[in-house]
């Protein structure tokens, strides 16, 4: 402790000898200190003179207890204070304490303003956040502090909890973004007193998602005990009920809280509101919608949020200003055009402690800016009633303007203080707001606003003191001065004081409560010297106020200069007058205390009650959803029942109800407005028909709402094979034919942001839309449209930034690629590089100061014949690298970057280079096993759990094509043999498919007579599926009984009776997949039960399993469409491609099957969709008339056969609608599945309701499990036996493990190879180790290694691991930042010019090329491979951004494909130019 003789006896003096200076004797007494750096603003423990500031430069705390008069430097007996602090902040609802953050985990508090300082320890580094400390607003003993934990690898970022000033400290968890008490503001303490007891321990976390590490997955978690009991939490329920992810921030705003979600796929947040921590509102706007940085909550009152939304582009920066009601649901629009800057600070300010004023800035000639880029001109606004009207500023009969927040020059509110009434600022009168130098005055009113008179000429710097007996002010022009001004009669005169040096002022202030007479000056000469002056008034006058030196004040007046009423009541101040010629001395650190009157009850004390909202007018509350009849009314349509009116009192109104208003009696409400029950037959289904006249659907993509969007479309964009482009914003119900957009010739969906498409002509006039189809903008291209790849590409984070690679001739020259970048969304296109392929964005979260990162595929000295480079950039190409050359294409697959490139030791064969950082690259080593001498063709699968999957191929003859399945190591660069034999087509798609939704279970087809197809035969096809990531394979076990009843009479034996599946190679839409992961564990398929796959398609039935491919039901005999609802809530099924107008639906997860007739005539469909994310009850059938080639589409609303949302418990995870569903590994008998024992909410297939909820959600990891054999592969140059060990492959010499001492000469012991290695995903503890059996020191480290393992063998264990961890490209901090990846990229097949247009998907000539789809290229984060966002758009990195629409939900393209974009124009084919050449000379 430092005791309080060291603040007399040993605290080291900032500037001995510190002059008082005496002015005149009625003017103030100024004291100078001289500052060795610059200071940070100060901070004052409120109600005192006792100041302190952080000097950064020197790294700690000066302390003064006299307002400045004597500054002393914090510093404890053995002098380590001084050099060690690195920030410090008071807290700010108990005035007697304060925290000084220390460099070194010492860190100290005071809880008696400064006297004395305590010091505790937490071992942590500076924290991320913003504010490392957070509050409680009832016990100011309860803190919360945030710190880094670091080891080598990674940061973690924790919180931690004190009850008692720091005198114990205990950890609550890790977290991404922050820990907050329920009860953080005392306002909110005050709210709630009924439950404050109950929640004075609740904390909020924000966690990371259970499987998924990025921002689009964190979780807001809660607890009551500290994390003790449940180390995670439970889920707060913000969203009717049910938990939300995405959530991105929390913060306590007076008596609310209030979260922020934002969804992968879309850059809208939603924001949820409570009052008590229970019950939760999502925060409705009207039309507009929030963006993450594009939305500031400003001050609020006790009764009401204030907002500004960003409805402008972020140059443009104006802004609309919203009020909540009471519980923060429902805003209302104030004004307009609100001024704000690039920050997010909006012209606003609240006059303190006056309700119902607010002064704002607008602009004015908002139009002309918005489209002509004018300056803006900036006029000042306030409101008396709370922001329901506003009006000028005045002075006389001019209009006042005055520089508000957005140009800020000192420190604290802008405007007013806590002294009632009086308001300053700096302007200029006229039309608009001018120059602050130059046209700028000082201004003062002391009525709140309602009158104003000019103070001082020039701008000023001001401040507020002893009730605003005082105000000072000092020139503000940028030039040194030493002459200050200070007025005792409100501003109506104007005295001098002269300070000692001439300086250049930097800050002014005084005590929050501006109840002090001295003030704080810190400034600097232009030489860099800085000052503190302090300005004490006290003795100015010699007497205190009396009474008669008040008046009763009304802080607000009506139009007829009389109190007005706000809230139910009028408000007064007991005030000091202008001219009393006393200062108040005695109650000098107290506040004042309105006084308030009662008026009675208007219509303005009211808002409207939950589940209603303001009509357009503002006179009415309508119902926002139905009303429910009291039981036994409305027996008829025309009966009426006495129900809400819509109106409730405002909480906390004082208003006088005898007399007054009452719009919350009951009323009379027709029954016809209530909600009836739906019967829950096939009868309450729906279908919509529309025939169109063009020739052919072309391609047709969703842009659906994610789960933080508004709104309730569900759109679609279409375009014809002429060109043509419709639209329907409710699933095909109706559609619009899009004039503008005639002569599109592709669509292209933003990568991550669903509510964003773009439009391409073959002229420079292209559109996109950013609203759903809502509105469609013209931008011009740089260049022409690139036809032989893709054109656009953008960025995860900032949706403004796109890449245009372009075609451009000339005549001098041939035609070349060139690739230009727009941070604005089509305008302003700059040159990113020439003679190009393509350029791409590389950002992703958890790589590195990425945010700038291109890669560009370019020909060397812009020769279009040029040998190809890849150019790389970390800054947008202010400067560039060339890691590697000679290349033909790169990729990128989850976290991983692929390059193909000429192997320069094996002509005509490829190599592969991978990087998972985007700056080093390692060549990919294939096993010994992999018996291909000339690598000629790749496909890269999908990647998801830290290791890639790629088919290389062994033949390709068209017929014939089958190839090898491998498997990377976490850094894509060592390679396992998983299966051979895999099929492939002539085209380089293989018949691989991931279960979405479900970790590591995967689908393929082999081919079994592999000898007699290499001489001409037939294939013979067989499906297997994995459990374990690849590590497993084995036949699907087929049902007992078909869907007749009749046993299959093919026998036991796996090798001769099994299920197999026409794959992605055969299916018509190659986009529809077996699963979805929104209905977790539920699969369909087509196919047989026999030796093998029949090669008649028409022979095959339509098979369904609930388990996640355990356990199959044949559900229909022949082919049909399958698509997932509402989570799979219903399940439908159509013929496929055979006349019918019938489908079939199950509301039980397939037991039962109804039939419903859609159609009067047969139609032959040929695709049945519906969103990305299953969670509608509405499908889309596409297809034609039967008999003819009109085009037709179905709707199918299925929503009429439920009228209720499930019930979720999501404490227990279970209750009468929903049970937990355990994944199941068929060799495990604990459910353990890659080590751990995960739950879902699955809705019962009795329960009558509805799932309504946009998120799959992992309920929770139960547990997890001991390693076996199913959490091991065979390692590097090992394969399988037929009993499931892993022996060398013959011939092969075993690894030389000592070589690893050799490379890291620091290592103290090794590990001998066991032909097995750790599955990265998953996550066992203890048990079998079969990696890792016996240690043996490294030569030269005897003696260390018989000391480590002397000490602890646990110990060792991780010393050892952990650095071959690392050592291998990731350790556990990788193995949890992980995602999906959908698609297949095939790598290797040669192309004609046909393959270079977007039109064709075939690649012919077979020599050394990349020919791949990278519509898999783009990478999609999985929540747990679960979440149906993984799966929700075309699949590219996560980060802040999300999956891009496509085309249909089942779509391949979809987030549950695994050869995501294989749509011919969604297709990017990756080959060499060379081979057009030879087509053509052939």
């Amino acid at each position: 402790m430092i005791g309080p003789w060291l603040h007399r006896a040993g605290l080291l003096l900032l500037a001995v000898g510190s002059q008082l200076s005496e002015a005149k004797s009625d003017g103030p007494r100024i004291a100078l200190t001289k500052l060795d750096n610059e200071p940070f603003p100060p901070s004052y423990f409120e109600n005192s003179d006792t100041v302190l500031f952080y000097d950064s430069t020197a790294k700690q705390v000066h302390l003064s207890f006299d307002g400045g008069l004597e500054w002393n430097v914090v510093n404890d007996e053995a002098g380590e204070m001084v050099g060690n602090i690195g920030g410090v902040q008071v807290h700010p609802y108990d005035n007697k304490k304060a925290y000084m953050l220390g460099l070194r985990g010492i860190h100290w508090v005071t809880t008696d303003q400064g006297v004395t300082w305590v010091p505790f320890e937490l071992p942590v580094s500076p924290t991320s956040f913003g504010a490392p400390l957070r509050f409680h607003g009832r016990d100011s003993q309860k803190v919360i502090i945030h710190g880094a934990m670091c080891s080598p690898f990674r940061c973690i970022e924790r919180a931690f909890y004190t009850l008692d000033d720091f005198k114990n400290i205990g950890p609550l968890r890790e977290t991404p973004s922050g820990c907050s008490w329920a009860v953080g503001t005392p306002e909110f303490a005050e709210a709630v007193p009924d439950v404050a007891d109950e929640l004075s321990n609740r904390i909020f976390c924000i966690a990371r998602g259970l499987k998924d590490p990025f921002s689009h997955a964190f979780r807001l978690v809660m607890s009551d005990d500290f994390f003790h009991e449940n180390e995670d939490g439970v889920e707060a329920k913000i969203n009717n009920g049910r938990p939300v992810t995405g959530v991105v921030n929390l913060a306590s705003e007076k008596k609310y809280i209030v979260a922020a979600a934002k969804s992968q796929g879309t850059d809208e947040l939603a924001m949820f509101v409570t009052d008590d921590t229970k019950t939760w509102h999502r925060a409705e706007f009207g039309n507009h919608k929030l963006e993450e940085d594009a939305y500031t909550v400003l001050e609020s009152t006790n009764y009401s949020i204030q907002v500004d939304v960003l409805n402008t582009n972020a140059r443009v920066n104006m802004g609309v200003l919203f009020t909540s009601n009471s519980n923060g649901t429902y805003f209302t629009r104030n004004i307009e055009h609100t001024n704000r800057n690039e920050l997010g600070f909006v012209d606003f300010e609240k006059i303190a402690n006056v309700q119902g004023i607010v002064l704002v800035n607008v602009v004015d000639n908002w139009d002309e800016v918005e489209k002509q880029g004018a300056e803006r001109h900036v006029v000042s606004k306030i409101s008396f009633d709370d922001g329901r009207s506003f009006e000028p500023l005045t002075v006389k009969d001019n209009e006042l303007h005055l520089h508000s927040f957005t140009e800020f020059k000192n420190v604290g509110r802008v405007f007013s203080s806590p002294a009632p009434g009086i308001v300053m600022g700096v302007g200029n009168t006229g039309k608009y707001l001018k120059d602050y130098v130059k046209d700028g005055n000082l201004y003062v009113s002391d009525d709140a606003g309602l009158t104003w008179r000019q103070g001082l000429e020039k701008p000023h710097k001001y401040e507020f003191g002893n009730q605003g007996a005082v105000i000072m002010a000092i020139k503000d022009d940028g030039k040194p001065t030493k002459k200050v001004k200070y007025s005792i009669n409100h501003g109506k005169e104007w005295h001098s004081a002269e300070l000692e040096h001439e300086i250049i002022p930097a800050l002014l202030t005084t005590t929050p409560d501006s109840t002090s007479l001295k003030f704080l000056l810190f400034g600097y000469k232009e030489d860099n010297t800085w000052f503190s002056y302090t300005i004490d008034f006290d003795g100015l006058h010699e007497r205190e106020c009396k009474e008669s030196d008040f008046e009763k004040w009304p802080a607000r007046l009506n139009e007829k200069n009389e109190p007005d009423c706000l809230m139910g009541h009028k408000q007064f101040y007991h005030r000091r007058k202008s001219d009393a010629d006393c200062f108040i001395t005695k109650h000098m650190f107290e506040n004042l205390q309105p006084e308030f009157e009662p008026c009675k009850c208007t219509a303005e004390d009211f808002e409207c009650d939950f589940n209603f909202v303001r009509s357009d007018d503002g006179k009415e509350c309508t119902p926002a959803v139905a009303l429910q009849a009291p039981e036994g009314q409305c027996k008829k349509e025309d009966d009426t029942f006495k129900g809400p009116s819509g109106w409730r009192l405002i909480p906390g109104n004082a208003c006088k109800r005898d007399g007054g208003d009452n719009l919350d009696k009951e009323i009379e409400r027709p029954c016809k407005d209530a909600s009836t029950v739906p019967s829950g037959n096939s009868k309450n289904i729906t279908s919509v028909i529309t025939t169109f006249k063009f020739s052919e659907f072309d391609s047709h993509y969703y842009l659906e709402r994610a789960g933080s969007s508004q709104g309730h479309d569900e759109t679609i964009v279409m375009r014809t094979t002429e060109g043509s482009v419709w639209v329907t914003l409710d699933h095909g119900k109706t559609w619009k034919w899009e004039e503008i957009l005639e002569g599109t010739e592709e669509i292209v969906p933003h990568d991550y942001i669903n509510d964003c498409a773009f439009f391409l002509t073959d002229t420079n006039k292209h559109f996109v839309t950013v609203n759903r189809a809502k509105t469609i903008d013209m931008f011009e291209g740089p260049a022409e449209r690139n036809d032989r790849g893709p054109t656009l590409s953008f960025h995860p984070n900032n949706k403004e930034w796109v890449i245009w690679t372009g075609i451009s001739c000339s005549h001098s020259s041939a035609c070349t690629k060139n690739s230009y970048i727009t941070k604005h969304r089509g305008e302003g296109w700059e040159t990113l590089l020439r003679t190009v392929e393509k350029c791409e964005f590389m950002a992703r979260e958890d790589r590195e100061n990425s945010e700038k990162l291109v890669f560009c595929d370019q020909h060397d000295n812009e020769d279009p014949e040029g040998q190809r480079t890849l150019v790389t950039s970390w800054d947008l190409f202010a400067k560039s690298e060339t890691p590697l050359k000679d290349i033909l294409d790169f990729a990128t697959s989850a976290e991983f970057i692929v390059v193909a490139a000429n192997d320069p030791d094996k002509p005509g064969s490829l190599k592969a280079d991978t990087s998972v950082d985007g700056k080093v690259f390692a060549d990919a080593k294939f096993p010994a096993n992999l018996d291909i001498p000339v690598q000629l063709a790749y496909t890269v699968l999908e990647s998801w759990s830290h290791s890639v999957f790629l088919h290389v191929t062994v033949n390709d003859k068209p017929e014939q094509s089958y190839g090898s399945l491998i498997k990377s190591n976490s850094n894509g660069t060592s390679y396992v043999l998983t299966k051979s034999g895999v099929n492939r087509d002539y085209r380089g798609y293989v018949d691989f498919e991931k279960l979405q939704g479900l970790e590591g279970v995967m689908l393929i087809n082999v081919v079994d007579n592999i000898k007699e197809v290499e001489q001409g035969s037939t294939k013979k096809l067989k499906t297997m599926i994995t459990h374990n990531d690849g590590a497993r394979w084995v036949f699907l076990t087929p049902p007992e009984k078909d869907s007749n009843g009749k046993p299959y009479g093919c026998g036991s034996d796996q090798n001769k009776c099994a299920l197999h599946f026409h794959g992605y190679t055969e299916r018509v839409d190659p986009r529809a997949t077996y699963a979805s992961p929104s209905a977790i564990g539920l699969v369909f398929g087509v196919g047989n039960v026999g030796e093998s796959l029949s090669e008649n398609k028409d022979d095959a039935s339509t098979f369904f399993s609930r388990d996640g491919g355990i356990t199959w039901k044949e559900v229909k005999k022949g082919r049909h469409l399958w698509e997932y609802g509402d989570q799979g809530s219903v399940l439908v099924l159509v013929e496929e491609l055979q006349p019918t107008r019938v489908v079939y639906f199950s509301l039980d997860e397939g037991e039962n099957w109804e039939q419903y007739e859609f159609a009067d005539s047969d139609i032959i469909v040929s695709s049945l969709t519906t969103v990305p994310s299953d969670s509608s009850k509405n499908f889309l059938l596409w297809g034609k008339v039967s008999g003819s080639n009109q085009p037709v589409t179905v709707n199918l609303d299925f929503s009429g056969l439920r009228d209720r949302s499930c019930n979720l418990d999501e404490d227990s995870g279970e209750g009468k609608d929903f049970y937990l569903w355990e994944p199941k590994h068929p060799f495990q008998k604990d459910n353990c599945l890659f080590g751990h024992v995960e739950q879902y909410h699955r809705k019962k297939a009795a329960a009558q309701c509805w799932n309504d909820w946009s998120d799959p959600h992992v309920h929770s990891i139960a547990r997890n499990c001991s390693c076996t054999r199913e959490d091991f592969e065979c390692d590097y140059n090992y394969e399988p036996q037929s009993d499931g060990s892993c022996t060398l492959v013959a011939g092969l010499p075993k690894p030389n493990a000592i070589q690893y001492c050799k490379d890291n000469p620091d290592a103290v012991e090794y590990w001998e190879p066991t032909g097995y290695r750790r599955i990265p995903l998953t996550t066992c503890e203890g048990g079998s180790n079969l990696d890792h059996l016996e240690p043996k020191p490294c030569p030269d480290h005897e003696e260390d290694f018989e000391r480590k393992h002397g000490v602890s063998g646990f110990a060792i264990f991780l010393a050892i691991v952990l650095p071959i961890a690392a050592a291998g490209g990731i350790g556990y901090w990788a193995y949890t930042r992980w995602d999906g990846k959908f698609g297949q990229i095939r790598l290797g097949e040669g192309g004609s010019a046909a393959f270079l247009s977007r039109d064709s998907a075939l690649i012919s000539v077979p020599i050394a090329i990349i020919a791949g789809t990278v519509a898999a290229v783009k990478v999609l984060p999985l929540l747990a491979v679960s979440l149906w966002r993984s799966a929700s758009g075309y699949v590219r990195l996560p980060g802040h951004r999300g999956p891009r629409p496509y085309a249909t939900r089942g779509a391949f393209a979809a987030r549950r494909g695994d050869y995501t974009n294989v749509v011919d124009d969604e297709d990017e084919l990756l080959g060499n130019d060379d081979f057009e050449d030879e087509e053509e000379e052939a």
